[in-house]
């Protein structure tokens, strides 16, 4: 299927590119014959990873993010991934006041923000690098709307994470074949 197709499907499917991003510069990542040997597959990943040429921090798709779970490495780390939560959930000021402490070496962190009147201060589970999927599924609960919330699709040690309705991401499995898009279950966690 030639990418433009599969784009064009996905636009319908609640996944468009983001306004400005181009085949081309889809193009640039990896060449058109990847994209077309198995249809989806890597044209889903790709949505959700920044252009790769300058200017940089332009997104493929504003619904979409390859998220490395190894990527805690100091201060700061945790406010990255829950500005990226709020990108892609639509909803970039739902986390106001961010503020996160991470010490690898003592094994010591956590991160707050205010939600609306409410103030929230998660205590982090360090382990290496890694980011705890606990605090990281308490974000993602906070940001989920209008009946839609975070879906995933493996990737390795990354996932790539959607913002979609569940009608949206069955339409999705549909069409992607064995790559599988699932339902996040943050609401084991929404009750705290």
């Amino acid at each position: 299927m030639k990418l433009e197709d599969q784009l064009s499907v996905l636009a319908e499917s609640g996944l468009p590119l983001s306004a400005g991003r181009t085949v081309a510069e889809l193009l640039y990542s990896f060449p058109r014959e990847a994209y077309e040997r198995e249809p989806f597959s890597l044209v889903l990943f790709t949505l959700g990873i920044e252009v790769e040429s300058e200017p940089w921090g332009r997104w493929f798709c504003d619904r979409a993010w390859n998220f490395d779970t190894e990527c805690v490495h100091g201060p700061g780390a945790y406010v990255k991934i829950a500005r990226q939560l709020s990108r892609i959930a639509g909803r970039p000021d739902a986390l106001a006041d961010l503020r996160d402490h991470v010490d690898l070496d003592i094994g010591e962190a956590w991160i707050e923000y205010a939600v609306g009147d409410r103030r929230r201060r998660w205590d982090i589970q360090v382990s290496d690098d890694w980011a705890d999927l606990t605090v990281v599924s308490h974000l993602m609960a906070e940001l989920e709307h209008d009946g839609r919330r975070f879906h995933s699709m493996e990737n390795g040690q990354s996932m790539v994470l959607f913002f979609l309705d569940d009608v949206t991401a069955g339409r999705l499995n549909e069409i992607a074949g064995e790559r599988q898009v699932v339902a996040v279950q943050t609401e084991l966690v929404a009750g705290w």
